[in-house]
């Protein structure tokens, strides 16, 4: 696939059919993906071919291969001209996103509390493939309030404090979630995973503020030098992941009634409006609330364990997803148009005045958090006016080797003795998992972050160094 640089930060490809729009990747060269060995540029082409997909099918820096969307893409749609809703365009990991809390501690107080944070942490952050969690669900009907109320409804439970609402993404829960939508598959994966962090390169970290970039817009965020903050990483575990497969299957049986074909079965999708397409926005509405409220019981885990051992509390900066599809108001053509901007493995990034901002946020635009790979640096990014990708910006590094390659390469006990040797504690569920999470499998995520800030996505705000991490 040719590429055009069209400048330092952005790259095209351009339309040939059946692409409806352009494809244009943020990145600079090191950072693009290897043609020879993962074809994520072949699905920024293949979105491009949606039904109402408008501007271009965008990739950020941090693009790989994925299902069906690549890693790291963002498309929007125009509601009103037939435009779809595609299930490869949020994950299997819905709402799969970031939270990051402050704590009143100095780095420099830390060494005399750091193992016996971990040795709390460990034991009350449930992780790993199968079941426990923090809150053990009564019945369907208490799992049916949480894919209704998120965040809220574990805050009304005693899991956290109002404030913890005004700091998160749309306040804590999506309000057009339809529990009937998610099937009974779905919800007996989820039954007993809530307040879990799961697998793969989920984590709960331990850091410290190693570089701020700008002092008021960091004020602002509660960040000052030196602080101690931890950071979750996880999603919505089985319950998202089912919601997925069930839907991909309704939508592959009914894009023949739509008139609807896609280079690719994993782009299978429905118009956004029609009874498929709002069925699967409020299940996934309902899994992104499931993902909230995890976050939500695992941030009262952490700071049961931190007011115990270190007499300090915990305050939420921001929770943010990167695995969504929204109803949002953009401006194009010259009019306000109603599109589905489909975020995979990106980040919304709103601007300073954006009206869904809090009233504390609206002159310093919205937190953005990038985690790093396992033992390297993380980002807090805000938002900027003039963003050419639906305020949009990068998620994280991104993979450049697969599980299965990192587990070859290494094994999970060299990777903690030389994280330990780095300053960093490491409570691991398992040495696969630790081996799969290699810093090696991904990309340098300064290079990732400088590249969005590079290409007009986002400003840098603060840097923050990991101190200690508990990985699932």
């Amino acid at each position: 696939m040719e590429l055009v640089q069209e400048s330092p930060y952005r790259f095209r490809i351009d339309r040939e059919a059946p692409m409806q729009v352009p494809g244009v990747v943020f990145a600079v060269p090191e950072l693009l993906p290897d043609v020879g060995a993962d074809r994520s540029l072949d699905q920024v082409a293949n979105v491009a071919t949606l039904p109402g997909i408008v501007e271009a099918s965008y990739a950020m820096p941090d693009v790989h291969w994925g299902y069906g969307f690549p890693i790291g893409g963002v498309a929007a749609t125009d509601v009103a001209a037939g435009g779809v809703v595609s299930p490869g365009g949020v994950g299997f990991d819905i709402s799969c996103g970031v939270r990051l809390l402050t704590a009143e501690l100095d780095r420099a107080e830390l060494p005399r509390v750091i193992d016996a944070l971990m040795d709390g942490l460990d034991p009350a952050i449930p992780r790993g493939m199968g079941r426990g969690a923090v809150w053990q669900l009564a019945d369907r009907a208490e799992l049916d309030a949480v894919l209704r109320g998120g965040s809220r409804y574990a805050v009304e439970q005693g899991y956290g404090v109002p404030r913890d609402l005004a700091r998160c993404e749309d306040g804590g829960a999506v309000t057009d979630a339809d529990p009937a939508q998610v099937s009974e598959r779905a919800v007996q994966r989820g039954q007993g995973q809530v307040g879990s962090l799961g697998s793969g390169n989920h984590f709960l970290e331990v850091q410290a503020v190693e570089e701020v970039y700008d002092e008021p817009v960091a004020a602002a965020f509660g960040l000052r030098q030196g602080q101690v903050c931890v950071m979750i990483h996880c999603g919505s575990r089985g319950l998202g992941h089912q919601i997925c497969t069930d839907y991909v299957r309704v939508m592959e049986r009914v894009m023949p009634r739509h008139g609807i074909e896609v280079p690719d079965r994993q782009l299978a999708c429905a118009p956004v409006d029609s009874s498929e397409g709002r069925a699967y926005l409020a299940a996934m509405a309902a899994a992104a609330n499931y993902a909230r409220a995890n976050r939500q019981l695992l941030t009262d885990a952490a700071r049961r364990v931190f007011t115990r051992v270190a007499g300090t509390d915990l305050d939420l900066v921001y929770d943010v997803s990167h695995n969504l599809a929204k109803i949002e108001e953009h401006e194009l053509d010259g009019g306000a148009r109603r599109l589905c901007v489909h975020r995979k493995g990106a980040t919304r990034a709103l601007p300073p005045g954006h009206p869904d901002l809090p009233a504390d946020l609206l002159d310093a635009g919205q937190p953005v958090l990038i985690p790093g790979s396992m033992g390297t640096s993380s980002y807090v990014l805000t938002g900027v006016a003039g963003n050419p990708a639906f305020a949009s910006t990068c998620h994280g590094a991104g993979r450049t080797r697969s599980r299965g390659e990192a587990s070859r390469a290494v094994r999970g006990q060299d990777v903690r003795r030389d994280l330990a040797a780095r300053g960093v504690a490491v409570r691991g569920a398992s040495w696969k998992g630790l081996a799969e999470e290699m810093p090696d499998a991904y990309k340098d995520v300064s290079a990732v972050v400088e590249a969005s800030r590079g290409a007009g996505l986002c400003r840098l705000v603060a840097r923050l160094t990991p101190l200690g991490v508990v990985k699932g």
